[in-house]
């Protein structure tokens, strides 16, 4: 890491600053020990995890992700009702399935929010990605046609991601 080549490690202050901030709201006490320890720990932290750290991946277009967790809210409020009504009507007419969705995201964040979004959508959960990191496995309650399945989540979802992240 870029940090370690200095004598002494000094936190990005962002996270720093953060990780303190969250220490007394979670103690709820501002003590001289307890802001020690909080600066303590906002220092020893980063350097800890600083070897299992992944390159941060710049957002590109923040306005676009204010966007896209709009929409990701409307869809989970949506899914929950198309999967209340396809629970409570006749099981028989569910047809669960498994879809293999090829991924254009390169890098492993976008990636996992891809996954994580499509897990959040009710009716929908990701399984695995391949060990290449190309393919993203889901599991649906109710495939019609798979083809559908995947130029929506690659439309609504991925597509939005490949703008926000740049990739």
């Amino acid at each position: 890491m870029k940090h370690m080549n200095r004598r002494f490690y000094f936190p990005d202050p962002f996270n720093f600053i953060l990780l303190f901030v969250v220490w007394l709201l979670l103690t709820h006490q501002f003590d001289f020990g307890n802001i020690l320890l909080a600066a303590i720990l906002a220092w020893l932290i980063p350097l800890g995890v600083s070897r299992v750290r992944t390159e941060a991946v710049p957002i590109r277009k923040p306005l676009k992700m204010i966007s896209f967790l709009g929409l990701l809210l409307v869809d989970i409020i949506i899914s929950n009702l198309v999967v209340a009504k396809q629970v409570l009507g006749s099981p028989e007419r569910l047809q669960p399935g498994f879809v293999a969705i090829p991924l254009d995201l390169k890098k492993a964040l976008p990636i996992t929010i891809l996954a994580s979004t499509i897990s959040l959508t009710p009716g929908t959960v990701s399984i695995e990605i391949s060990k290449d990191q190309k393919t993203l496995y889901v599991h649906a309650l109710h495939v019609e046609r798979e083809a559908k399945l995947v130029d929506r989540i690659k439309y609504r979802y991925e597509k939005p991601l490949k703008e926000i992240f740049g990739c």
